[in-house]
């Protein structure tokens, strides 16, 4: 044996079967109301991998699934039927590809490592949240938003690529890369990536992300810059000093000034707030907003946001505002999951992105459950996010995922007793159904709610106790493009080896 070879590292054991002491581990991901029990993890450290435990799982007749860090708020991979899950987590490089002319970042990155990277190396970025943990895999193929999109866009919106290992007809596996190129042959697969979701396709092993409109070969000007600074307002309004009339017009206040402010040519689009209305159990309602320091009258119009939010309400709110770098900034704002709280951490998502607002029964409607003496949460909560501006400038037709939205709201409870599923998931459930009564329980497309969001999955939306409207599933998350997404299925899987509770189906 050669020297080198010796002392060479020994290659990572690709293969988890329920002997190994790291098996225990993978099965549990962010949320430990699922506990995954495959035959057999696969750590997948390339495509060429990813290539090779499809073909030997679909030989085996075993059903596969597929994860990049583990965030989903459903069993799409913890199902008690799959057997194979594909861990991507492996894969987490961000870099440059010079032959593509595009920032490549593999599957398993998570968005933290995506933003220090790309801005560490290159002083670049692209929209996407701030949950730190969630892997690029689902988070982009969802459409992933974040602070910046009301002046940056979606993710999808800078995909350039993606390479996916997919299984055709006669069951043989290949792995395709799909551009947006308009002359690509598999362009349909890179659109269908454009917010149709994780797991409906096949295995997407890498992205590569440029700007639309970029050119040169310069990587620093391929992809936006962020703002060098954010001035950063942090509010409070304490729940014992809140009355219903109060919360009623504090969220209007809210909700109104998004409204006004969120066309794409809109002096405050550049502004992002989000306002976590907590159960009162909490103890307060919390906002943080921002806008770049550097923009014209930044202080000043955040001033007039802090004005217009509190108008008419009798609360005198905590304030504390800060200007900081850009990374710091990121760091700061972070949604963290790690830390002791995290560990079990049992959780139960649901959405609804609004194009109007919600009416005083709606907002009186929250204050119910927000204040309700017979339940405490943790973390119970609903929450309005800053939305619109640029992501509407893209025709809803051109990506997967609806465009039309200019607010978007995240209801989420967490928990760590399995004893308190029953509770928890009640009140939640009943938040939701009671916030949209007048549309059967959910957010119908209409004139005041576009849909839901796919990254935020909730199998309720399928389910008729919760969901009593005419409105399936599918069409509050796709909207109208839902056939075509079926069609992109019918031909990437024909075999539909890719699937979960809120799945595509191909068209027959």
């Amino acid at each position: 044996m050669k020297r080198d070879e010796q002392n060479a590292p020994a290659s990572p054991s690709s293969t988890v079967t329920p002997d190994d002491i790291r098996y225990d581990a993978l099965c549990r991901a962010y949320n430990y109301r699922f506990i995954a029990k495959p035959d057999y993890f696969r750590l997948i450290h390339s495509p060429r991998e990813a290539e090779d435990a499809v073909r030997e799982a679909v030989r085996a007749g075993k059903r596969i699934a597929v994860r990049s860090r583990g965030h989903c708020g459903e069993d799409f991979v913890a199902a008690p039927d799959v057997r194979v899950i594909l861990d991507l987590s492996p894969m987490s490089r961000v870099e440059f590809d010079r032959e593509r002319n595009a920032f490549v970042i593999e599957a398993g990155a998570p968005v933290g490592k995506m933003i220090h990277d790309l801005f560490h190396h290159w002083g670049v970025t692209i929209p996407c949240g701030f949950c730190m943990g969630v892997g690029a895999g689902g988070h982009i193929s969802g459409g992933g938003y974040g602070p910046l999109s009301r002046t940056l866009g979606l993710s999808v919106d800078y995909l350039h690529a993606v390479e996916v290992v997919v299984v055709d007809e006669d069951g043989t596996v290949s792995t395709v890369v799909a551009t947006r190129e308009e002359d690509d042959p598999n362009r349909d697969l890179w659109w269908a990536h454009t917010g149709g979701g994780g797991g409906n396709f096949g295995v997407i092993t890498r992205y590569w992300m440029r700007s639309p409109d970029a050119s040169g070969t310069d990587p620093a000007g391929l992809l936006p810059r962020p703002p060098s600074a954010l001035h950063v307002a942090e509010v409070s309004w304490p729940w014992q000093d809140l009355t219903e009339a109060g919360f009623v017009r504090l969220i209007g206040n809210l909700v109104d000034w998004q409204l006004a402010n969120s066309a794409p040519d809109s002096p405050n689009a550049d502004l992002y707030a989000l306002v976590n209305c907590m159960h009162r159990s909490a103890g307060n309602i919390a906002m943080h907003a921002h806008v770049p320091e550097a923009a014209p009258d930044s202080h000043a119009r955040m001033d007039a946001f802090l004005e217009a939010l509190g108008a008419g309400v009798d609360i005198v709110p905590s304030v504390r505002r800060q200007s900081l770098p850009w990374m710091s900034a990121t760091q700061y704002l972070a949604v963290p999951d790690t830390g002791p709280f995290a560990i079990g951490l049992r959780c139960k998502v649901k959405s609804a992105d609004l194009r109007g607002p919600h009416d005083e029964q709606q907002l009186a409607t929250a204050y119910r459950h927000l204040t309700r003496d017979d339940y405490r949460g943790t973390y119970s909560a609903l929450e309005y996010i800053g939305y619109g501006g640029r992501v509407n400038t893209v025709p809803s037709a051109d990506t997967a995922i609806p465009r039309g939205a200019l607010l978007k709201t995240f209801y989420m409870v967490t928990w760590q007793d399995p004893a308190e599923d029953d509770e928890h998931l009640r009140w939640i459930r009943e938040l939701y159904r009671d916030i949209h009564a007048s549309t059967g329980g959910v957010p119908a497309p209409g004139a005041i709610n576009t849909g839901a969001y796919i990254n935020y999955a909730d199998v309720d939306l399928a389910d008729p106790e919760w969901n009593t409207s005419d409105v399936p599933w599918y069409t509050l998350y796709y909207g109208d493009n839902y056939p075509r997404l079926q069609e992109v299925k019918a031909k990437w899987d024909p075999l539909n080896i890719f699937h979960h509770a809120l799945s595509i189906v191909g068209t027959p």
